[in-house]
Parts: C-alpha cells; sequence; structure tokens
C-alpha cells in the first residue's frame, strides 16, 4: 500500500461566513479586530462570541453602543441526526438581536437558519452556513460589505398600472354607462 492509500479520509469542515456591514465603518472602524477574507478554526465546544469585551468576545466589535457580549453562537449536532446547526443567542440586556423577522430579547435563542440576516442597533450581518462533517471544530469566515445587506425598500406606486395586451374591444361595457335592470327581468 503506498502512503497515499493509507492516508486519512479527508472531512469537509462546517463553515459558517458572515457578511458584515454598518453605515459608519469608513469613519469609526468599528471592524477593525475581526480578520476578514481568512478562515479561523473554532473547536466545537467552544462559544463563539461576538461583542466589545475582547477578553470574553472572540469577535471583537468596537462601538461603545455593542454590548459587552451582543450575541453568541453554538455549534451543536441534532439529536439522533448526522446534521450540525448553530445556536443563536442574545446576550444584550440592552439590544433586542432580530435574525431574519424574529426578534430575540435577553438571552432568548433560536436555531440559526443556514442562511439569514441577523441585524442589532446598525449592524447587518449575512450568515450563511456551508455544511460540513467534522465533529471536532467549525470554521468561520467573515467578509465586510461596502453596501447595505438589506436595501430600503420603496414603497409601491398606488397609480394602477395598465396591463399589456388586453385591447378595449375585450371589453365591450367600456364607455357605456351603466343600465339599471330589475331583478324581476332576469
Amino acid at each position: 500500500m503506498t502512503s497515499f492509500e493509507e492516508a486519512e479520509t479527508e472531512e469537509t469542515v462546517t463553515c459558517l461566513h458572515m457578511t458584515f456591514y454598518h453605515p459608519c465603518q469608513e469613519e469609526k472602524m468599528m471592524f477593525r479586530c475581526l480578520n476578514f477574507c481568512k478562515r479561523e478554526q473554532v473547536r466545537a465546544d467552544e462559544m463563539a462570541k461576538f461583542g466589545r469585551d475582547s477578553n470574553v468576545c472572540r469577535y471583537n466589535l468596537m462601538d461603545t453602543r455593542v454590548s459587552r457580549i451582543q450575541f453568541s453562537l453554538q455549534f451543536y449536532r441534532k439529536l439522533n441526526s448526522s446534521e450540525f446547526c448553530f445556536e443563536i443567542k442574545n446576550m444584550s440586556k440592552k439590544t433586542k438581536l432580530i435574525v431574519d423577522q424574529t426578534e430575540l430579547g435577553y438571552l432568548n435563542k433560536l436555531d440559526l437558519p443556514w442562511k439569514c440576516i441577523i441585524c442589532f442597533g446598525d449592524y447587518q450581518i449575512l450568515a450563511e452556513v456551508q455544511e460540513g462533517e467534522s465533529v471536532d471544530y467549525f470554521e468561520t469566515h467573515l467578509h465586510l460589505a461596502n453596501v447595505p445587506i438589506i436595501q430600503e425598500r420603496c414603497l409601491p406606486s398606488l397609480q394602477p398600472i395598465p396591463e399589456v395586451g388586453i385591447s378595449s374591444s375585450s371589453f365591450p361595457s367600456q364607455g357605456k354607462s351603466p343600465i339599471e335592470i330589475d331583478e324581476n327581468e332576469l
């Protein structure tokens, strides 16, 4: 047997891709302590914490409006399944955390969807999970967005929009006055 044949099978690693946005990033540099564009390994039994306290949080946000610990992510495997997931927990007493449309108060938690947007204050984070097999660790891969992840949507116009392909001949009563008919005449 060759060394290639004897080598251990390479296992894939679950990777959490997170894209960060804040409207004041260029002036305030609140993401300056995050390691962008390089995958980082996190042991499966560690909780990944995000916040401003560098002694407690692995991912530091340099902003006094961010809680010491803003939120945490816990990697786990579902019971009787080989599927790995992340649980997100709001650790801030002052700021609600919004995951897609779900609002989390202090110490509320939920399973992180495979693709979602996490918001608190002016922060927007797009989280996307890439599945893997490793039980020992997962990876994070952080990215920086230059434009908002959530774009403000304009309200639709209240003016009627004509449908294409409908001719006025399809509606013979158009242009005529309504005719009143007694119900007994029918």
